[in-house]
């Protein structure tokens, strides 16, 4: 399989024989206003998306979206994308997306079998307390192929009971975490800190985790070098590839 890092967490995913494009956010830097009640009032994204990002998004037969916040799913995807392109959700999000004028939506239930992958739905905590409920629904997604490391898709979580029972049950071999430690004025973070990710490595020794998430929306405070460095400190930086925008990782 081959990861390609567009930027945050917009994903090129060759698996399977298929190119999923997960979480496209297409917009242009600067394009939408700051998140609301959060730290460095910038406007989002932060940065413009790599060179050559128009002929990557084409190469997508099928779409992934894990949830329906701006920076998973934003104006430019939902006008640009073909509409008949295959797009996988969570089925809480299938009307809404449906309205967006897409027309081959396949809402992930428990399970889906996509061609030869194998695709199971995994929950996840998108922060803790009253902001955790309301930043919900989020899922993470699991992938499984023949001749392919198992993939888990971790989504916008921190690190949880949910995270932990995924990597209990499905064993992945590969996993994506959302990483800088976006949070607003009050509250803990909102997707998985430099602490959360080696909790992930605690949890699953000989798994390659890949962080993205990072350096593109405005309350996401916590840097690649950062993560890098901190990493480190705990003992869990050699597991972790942070790749750069534009960058792909080949397992």
């Amino acid at each position: 399989m081959e990861i390609t890092l567009l930027r945050s967490a917009t994903l090129l995913v060759r698996y399977g024989g298929e190119t999923f494009l997960i979480d496209p956010m297409l917009d242009p830097a600067g394009a939408r206003p700051a998140v609301k009640n959060t730290p460095n009032q910038q406007p989002n994204p932060l940065v413009e998306l790599p060179d050559g990002w128009e002929e990557l998004v084409d190469q997508a037969t099928v779409v992934l979206v894990t949830h329906l916040h701006s920076d998973h799913f934003d104006a430019t995807a939902k006008e640009m994308l073909k509409k008949d392109l295959p797009l996988l959700c969570q089925p809480e999000d299938l009307e809404t997306i449906r309205d967006a004028g897409f027309n081959d939506l396949r809402p992930v239930e428990a399970q889906l079998q996509y061609g030869d992958i194998t695709i199971d739905r995994t929950p996840g905590q998108h922060g803790a307390g009253e902001i955790g409920k309301l930043m919900a629904p989020v899922s993470g997604f699991v992938f499984r192929a023949p001749g392919e490391p198992v993939f888990y898709l971790a989504g916008d979580t921190i690190w949880c009971d949910d995270v932990a029972n995924a990597i209990s049950q499905y064993q992945p071999e590969v996993i994506v975490v959302n990483g800088g430690g976006a949070r607003f004025l009050v509250g803990d973070p909102i997707v998985m800190t430099a602490d959360d990710i080696a909790r992930t490595h605690e949890a699953t020794l000989y798994a390659r985790i890949v962080v993205d998430h990072l350096e593109a929306i405005n309350h996401c405070l916590e840097t690649r070098e950062f993560i890098a460095t901190r990493l480190v400190e705990l003992n869990a930086r050699d597991a972790v590839t942070i790749p750069s925008d534009g960058e792909t990782v080949r397992f």
